[in-house]
């Protein structure tokens, strides 16, 4: 079980997987998440179900290699097993007829941001989607996107595709011309839901963010991925991962994530010697 029966590049070092997992492709939600394992002794991290196929028994994982258990994870091929997953987990996704929701995706946030905009359109919404990147060869799912969304606005930060300019610029143009937005989502960096949820606050938008903190058990338990929201401390995992834009501790957050950056170019640099060794040997 958990054998990879599809692999491809989407963009530069942008992969999505499909992943055999019956239970979970059957139980999942939009917005949930699941914690993996590439291998015996590797960490376990979370990666937000992109969609899943539950006749097929299948889930889609979508993620950017940028540390040592995404790189490794990258490098399996269809046919390889992930060592271990667990999920669905975490607090599905809130849909209901709201009315007009915009969905902004930025980066890699466009991946977890696919099934919500699919639940969205399917409660009966109107979805405005706004997706972004730092240019246009970084650009993911675009057309997938846009097949079920009622408008999509594309951006790029250095103008090579669509509009030239950051997201939150294209959701100020979205609120000038009039629309009556009912709701907000917004996933991607942390510094680019800060700046859409500092946009919606002035003008009184409800919004809705999905945090990826640092994950180990996701059961609440180890409080790795605590978060303050309202003053209060909330787990990622069992809370989120989506919280009130409006009421995160951003600032908190982002010291948080960057708590094991020595650590993590540590390993990361371990890791490549290693490859670089086992490649020589091949």
């Amino acid at each position: 079980m958990n054998e990879i029966v599809k692999r491809e590049a989407l963009s530069k070092d942008v992969f999505r997987m499909e992943v055999e997992t019956p239970l979970i492709a059957r139980k999942r939600k939009a917005g949930q998440f699941v914690i993996l394992r590439v291998g015996e002794e590797g960490e376990r991290f979370p990666l937000t179900i992109a969609d899943a196929n539950a006749e097929g028994g299948t889930i889609t994982l979508i993620f950017q290699a940028v540390g040592k258990s995404t790189w490794a994870l990258s490098r399996l091929k269809e046919g390889d097993e992930i060592h271990d997953l667990v999920g669905p987990l975490g607090m599905p996704t809130h849909v209901e007829r709201f009315g007009t929701v915009v969905c902004i995706g930025g980066g890699i946030g466009v991946a977890p941001l696919h099934p919500i905009v699919k639940a969205m359109k399917e409660g009966g919404n109107r979805v405005i989607s706004i997706i972004g990147s730092r240019t246009k060869d970084l650009l993911i799912l675009e057309e997938e996107i846009r097949g079920l969304s009622d408008e999509l606005l594309v951006s790029t930060d250095d103008g090579t595709y669509g509009f030239h300019g950051f997201v939150t610029q294209v959701l100020e143009q979205v609120i000038e011309r009039g629309e009556k937005i009912a709701l907000v989502v917004a996933i991607g960096p942390v510094p680019m839901m800060r700046a859409v949820c500092k946009v919606t606050k002035q003008h009184d938008l409800p919004t809705t963010v999905s945090l990826n903190p640092i994950m180990v058990d996701g059961t609440g338990m180890c409080g790795g991925c605590r978060v303050t929201v309202g003053g209060e401390t909330r787990f990622t995992c069992v809370d989120g991962p989506e919280f009130d834009g409006h009421r995160v501790d951003f600032e908190e957050l982002t010291k948080r994530l960057s708590v094991y950056k020595k650590q993590e170019a540590k390993a990361m640099e371990k890791y490549e010697h290693e490859c670089a060794l086992g490649d020589k040997m091949k």
